[in-house]
């Protein structure tokens, strides 16, 4: 699954265009490196997102296409 995408599946960004914004401005990295929207997520993944007040850091446990909401915290883990 694409990372914009990812990112919008897990409810961690709300909308993929925000998702895909913030990957092109360079401010998503996965397991230390630049990451464009369209990189490939897989399972054991670190993705860390550097917004303007914070930065947030989680590793990816699963990746699937649709889930319901009360279960979105499966996919992945605070770092």
């Amino acid at each position: 699954m694409r990372l914009d995408k990812y990112l919008k599946v897990s409810r961690i960004i709300k909308r993929r265009t925000v998702a895909n914004e913030v990957c092109d401005a360079g401010k998503a990295v996965v397991n230390g490196k630049a990451a464009r929207a369209s990189y490939d997520v897989k399972p054991g993944d670190v993705i860390e997102l550097n917004f303007e007040s914070r930065a947030v850091k989680f590793r990816v446990e699963k990746v699937v296409e649709t889930i319901r909401k009360e279960d979105v915290s499966t996919m992945y883990t605070p770092l």
